[in-house]
C-alpha cells in the first residue's frame, strides 16, 4: 500500500528518535525552568503545596466520615473550621509575646552586646585587618561612591512577615476546603481513564496506601513536635525563663526541621538565658534542658512511634532544607522534609520509582553488599 506525502511525513516524525545529549538537554531546561517558576511564583506555588500536605493528611478522615454518612463537604468545613480555630488561637496567645518581644527588642541588643563584650576587642581587631587588606587592595583605584540602601525597622519586617503569612495560610484553608470537599473526584477520574479492571483496583489501592502513609506520618510527627513544644515550654517555665509560650510555638516549628532546627533552638535558648541570668553558669540550663528533650525525643520517641521504613538519607535532608528554603524562606524550610516523605511514599508504592526511593532512604546497605562477595 502506497503511502501519501503526508503520511510518509507523519510516519518518519513517529520514527524519529532523540538523542541522549538531546534528552537530558531538555530535561535539564524543564527542572530550570521548573524551578523558576517555584522561585518566583512562590505567592502562587506555596499555598498550593501547603493545602496538597494538608490534603493528603486529612483525606483519609474524610473518606472515613463519609463511609459514616457524614457527606465530605460537612467533614471538610469542620476539620477547616477547627484548623482555623487552632491558628487563630495561636496567634490570639502569641501576639502579646512577640509584641513585647519587637518592642524590648532595642533593650535586648543593648543587654547582648554587654554579654559579649569580652568578644568586642578581637572582633574589632579582625574587622580593621579586613577593612586594611580591602584598601590596599583598592590602592591605585579611582575612588567610588557606595550607596547605602535603608532597611526597614524590626517592626516593619515583622508587620510584613505576618502579612504574607497570614495571606498564605488564607489561601490554603480556603483551597484545602475545596480539595477536601470534592472527596475522591480526581480518584474517579482517574480510575475512568485506565483501560483495564486490574489497572483500576491496583491505581485506586496505590492512592489509599500513599494517602493513609502520608497521613499517619504528618499527624504524628505533627502531635511529636506539639508535645516536645511542650516540654520546653515547661522546662523554661521552670527554669525562670521569660514567655514559656513562645518558646513552646519556637520549639514545635523548629523540630520540623532535623538537625539544623535543634542547633538554632539550642543556641537561641543560650542567648536568651545569658541576657536572663546575666551570668555564663546558669546560662547552660535551658539549651541543656533543650537538647536533653531532644535527643530523647529523636533517638527514642520518633524512632518508636514511626518505626525505621520512613527514615531520609541525611545528605538528601540537607539538599532539601537547603533547597526548598532558598525557594520559599522559612516555611520551605518547615515543609521541606515532609515534601521528601511524601515524595519517598511515592516511589515506594510504585514500581517504577523503587531505585530513587532507595535513594532518598536512610537504610543502611548492608555490608556484604558493598563489599561484594566473600573472599577466601
Amino acid at each position: 500500500m502506497d503511502l501519501g506525502p503526508v503520511d510518509r511525513d507523519t510516519a518518519a516524525v513517529a520514527r524519529l528518535h532523540l538523542s541522549k545529549t538531546v534528552s537530558f538537554s531538555i530535561i535539564g531546561i524543564f527542572a530550570i525552568l521548573l524551578v523558576g517558576a517555584f522561585y518566583f511564583a512562590r505567592t502562587f506555588f506555596l499555598p498550593v503545596m501547603l493545602a496538597l500536605l494538608v490534603t493528603l493528611t486529612f483525606s483519609p478522615m474524610v473518606r472515613y466520615l463519609r463511609r459514616q454518612g457524614i457527606p465530605s463537604v460537612v467533614s471538610a468545613v469542620l476539620l477547616v473550621l477547627a484548623l482555623f480555630a487552632f491558628l487563630g488561637s495561636a496567634a490570639l496567645y502569641l501576639s502579646d509575646p512577640i509584641s513585647q518581644l519587637i518592642a524590648d527588642s532595642p533593650a535586648i541588643a543593648q543587654r547582648i552586646e554587654e554579654r559579649f563584650a569580652p568578644l568586642r576587642e578581637p572582633l574589632r581587631r579582625v574587622m580593621n585587618a579586613s577593612a586594611q587588606l580591602e584598601e590596599l587592595s583598592n590602592a591605585g583605584s579611582p575612588p567610588t561612591e557606595k550607596v547605602v540602601v535603608a532597611q526597614p525597622g524590626l517592626a516593619a519586617w515583622a508587620a510584613n512577615a505576618l502579612g504574607g503569612l497570614s495571606t498564605t495560610l488564607g489561601a490554603t484553608l480556603v483551597l484545602v476546603l475545596f480539595l477536601l470537599s470534592s472527596g475522591d473526584l480526581f480518584l474517579h477520574k482517574l480510575v475512568r481513564i485506565l483501560p483495564t479492571l486490574s489497572d483500576k483496583k491496583r491505581s485506586v489501592r496505590l492512592v489509599h496506601d500513599v494517602e493513609f502513609e502520608v497521613s499517619r506520618y504528618l499527624l504524628t510527627i505533627t502531635a511529636i513536635n506539639l508535645c516536645f513544644g511542650a516540654a520546653v515550654a515547661v522546662a523554661m517555665a521552670v527554669l525562670g525563663m521569660p514567655n514559656p509560650l513562645l518558646w513552646a510555638a519556637i520549639a514545635t516549628a523548629l523540630n520540623f526541621i532535623p538537625y539544623v532546627g535543634a542547633a538554632i533552638g539550642v543556641g537561641a535558648t543560650f542567648v536568651a538565658a545569658l541576657v536572663t541570668y546575666g551570668s555564663i553558669g546558669p546560662a547552660f540550663l535551658p539549651p541543656a534542658a533543650y537538647l536533653l528533650f531532644h535527643t530523647f525525643e529523636s533517638a527514642f520517641i520518633t524512632p518508636l512511634i514511626l518505626g525505621r521504613r520512613l527514615e531520609l538519607n541525611v545528605v538528601v535532608i540537607f539538599i532539601s532544607l537547603a533547597f526548598w528554603s532558598w525557594i520559599w524562606g522559612i516555611v520551605g524550610a518547615l515543609i521541606a522534609v515532609p515534601i521528601l516523605v511524601v515524595i519517598k511514599v511515592f516511589c515506594d508504592n510504585f514500581p517504577g520509582l523503587a531505585h530513587f526511593g532507595e535513594f532518598l532512604s536512610g537504610n543502611n546497605t548492608p555490608t556484604d553488599t558493598l563489599n561484594g562477595p566473600d573472599q577466601p
